[in-house]
């Protein structure tokens, strides 16, 4: 029987994630480490949730979950907000939180995912890391990080003959998440949910969703004029209400 671990796995995507594979048979406990607690109205047989600050300096708590074999790591955080807005303490904890963390987790479990034995990693990252992101400036930054970072440890991992990959999942906004200062509504992020589930499944190492439909052309301007693109960023972020003022 499977063991999962869920970091981040309190609302959002990461609740939907660790639902959807606690559903399942193979699976007969799932871990949910999070800040937060998990909501009052959502449990389930299978959970096991444990409180954790990703900006501990001590990851020793980790040593617990030696049994598991796939890890899916959700935790993040990021508000749109001018790069002249942004505090000092906010740069540290967004940088500590969005890659560090991320880098840290996977560096406890390599020798798990760098095997001969199957091992399913995970990591919510964002398409602001694949391009200029105005107001998203620092959170663009941490995702462009890992981005790199996943990049280059699947390559080391393909060098040294193991099939096990880090799979980097990179929306853009997802409805239904904590995001931005929004609730939790499972039944816009059940769907998304399940495609993470199956790339996981399948050692695939990138899934854009709504690639075809939306982030194929944008990455393509991207490609071809990233300051037009930059200016394009900026104003549809401004014009769409989520921000006060530019």
């Amino acid at each position: 029987m499977r063991e999962a671990l869920v970091v981040g796995g309190a609302s959002g995507i990461g609740l939907a994630i660790a639902l959807q594979l606690a559903e399942r048979a193979d699976y007969h406990i799932v871990h949910i480490v999070d800040r937060a607690q998990l909501p009052e109205d959502i449990c389930h047989e299978k959970f096991r949730c444990h409180q954790f600050d990703l900006t501990s300096e001590d990851y020793a708590f980790f040593d617990r979950f030696g049994n598991i074999d796939t890890l899916m790591i959700t935790a993040g955080f990021g508000h749109l907000a001018l790069f002249k807005d942004l505090t000092e303490d906010y740069i540290v904890n967004i940088m500590n939180v969005n890659a560090t963390a991320v880098m840290r987790l996977v560096s406890r479990f390599y020798d798990r995912i760098a095997s001969s034995g199957d091992f399913y990693c995970g990591v919510m990252v964002s398409i602001a890391g694949f391009m200029s992101s105005p107001f998203f400036s620092v959170y663009g930054a941490s995702k462009a990080a890992l981005k790199i970072f996943i990049e280059s440890v699947n390559v080391e991992l393909e060098k040294a003959g193991f099939s096990n990959r880090i799979l980097n999942v990179s929306p853009g906004s997802i409805k239904g998440t904590g995001f931005s200062q929004g609730k939790t509504d499972l039944s816009l992020t059940y769907g998304l949910a399940a495609e993470i589930i199956r790339h996981l499944e399948e050692k695939d190492d990138l899934f854009i969703p709504q690639y075809e439909e939306i982030f194929k052309t944008v990455l393509q301007r991207y490609h071809d004029d990233f300051r037009a693109e930059g200016r394009h960023s900026y104003e549809y972020k401004l014009n769409s209400g989520r921000v006060k003022n530019g």
